[in-house]
């Protein structure tokens, strides 16, 4: 059994459902999911288009509320918090990576990472410093002030990455964060990815379509009508 296995789940997904309405009657995206994560453990998410993995990503990270069952954020379940409760736990405790980097572009890379410490109220000092730490780890302390047209797609995406981590979260939620790259890019991000995680101790639950990526990876799970299957 791994270190990562015998700590505390970081996230846990019990019972997770996800239903729809539609013209026809029901239609169910997520039956039962259960999953859990452990601290520093990265695990890839994999499933059909139309699967139901954002749905599961969403619920997650407490942005879409599940028809069913119960997300745990360190132990504690978040839906039946209140909103700005929830708010404080995205906030603080979740990093969100996208398929596109929704970089600002008239800000520089530093300032781009530095600003959701300084919207949760850090000090610029303490917030400018935490982003170039950063961005030197994820290789890029030759583009702190380059913005984000003065970057490459790959180096975008790793500023996306830095600025998931600013606040220091304990889970990584990352929806296909390689999709818009070329195979050699998406390795050289997702080697990034994984080893940030890793460094910093979070957990990673990361969609991919990219199963060359699962390397990286301490296991996979698959989305198969409605329910988490492990992967071999």
């Amino acid at each position: 059994m791994s270190e990562a296995q015998t700590q505390a789940p970081v996230l846990q997904l019990v019972g997770l459902e996800r239903r729809y309405r539609s013209g026809e009657g029901e239609l169910v995206v997520l039956d039962g999911a259960e999953l859990s994560i452990a601290p520093g453990e990265i695990v890839g998410l994999i499933g059909q288009s139309g699967s139901g993995k954002s749905s599961l990503l969403h619920a997650a990270g407490l942005l879409e509320r599940p028809s069913g069952g119960e997300v745990r954020i360190e132990g504690v379940s978040a839906w039946p918090l209140s909103e700005g409760q929830r708010t404080e736990i995205r906030r603080n405790k979740i990093g969100f990576v996208y398929q596109f980097h929704h970089l600002l572009p008239e800000f520089d890379a530093i300032h781009n990472v530095a600003l959701p410490a300084l919207i949760a109220g850090r000090s610029r000092r303490d917030a400018m410093a935490e982003a170039e730490r950063l961005l030197r780890v994820m290789g890029l302390s030759q583009r702190l002030h380059h913005q984000p047209a003065q970057l490459s797609g790959g180096e975008q995406q790793r500023v996306a990455i830095a600025r998931a981590m600013i606040n220091r979260p304990v889970l990584i939620l990352a929806d296909e964060p390689t999709g818009n790259l070329d195979p050699d890019t998406s390795t050289v991000v997702f080697a990034a990815l994984s080893e940030l995680v890793r460094h910093e101790g979070a957990a990673a639950l990361i969609a991919t379509h990219n199963m060359e990526l699962a390397k990286y990876m301490d296991r996979v799970v698959s989305l198969d009508h409605g329910k988490l299957v492990a992967r071999s």
